[in-house]
């Protein structure tokens, strides 16, 4: 299961056999890396959003459950970690393969 709702970025999610989580739709084989890393970074956005609302609510005295707050901030920086994990492993396949003599 995802975490925090991102889907999982490997075979599954690129062969299109990931399924769908809490909404978060499943990416097709033929939508591409760049599709993947679109719903990676919307999925993101999204669950740090949620976070950021919990925090006002929190601020506030609104907020009934503290945990609620602690869990979704919890999953936001486990994604935020993913998705610049991501990131680097792009940029340095991109910088391997400039390095590539034809």
């Amino acid at each position: 299961m995802p975490i925090g709702g991102i889907p999982p970025v490997g075979i599954g999610a690129v062969s299109g056999v990931a399924g769908s989580t809490r909404g978060t739709p499943a990416v097709e084989a033929t939508d591409g890396f760049a599709a993947v890393l679109a719903s990676s970074f919307d999925a993101l956005q999204a669950k740090q959003s949620v976070t950021s609302d919990l925090a006002v609510q929190a601020a506030t005295g609104d907020l009934k459950d503290v945990h609620d707050y602690m869990i979704a901030s919890a999953e936001s920086g486990v994604a935020l970690e993913m998705v610049v994990t991501i990131k680097n492993q792009a940029v340095a396949a991109f910088t391997e393969i400039m390095r590539m003599q034809i």
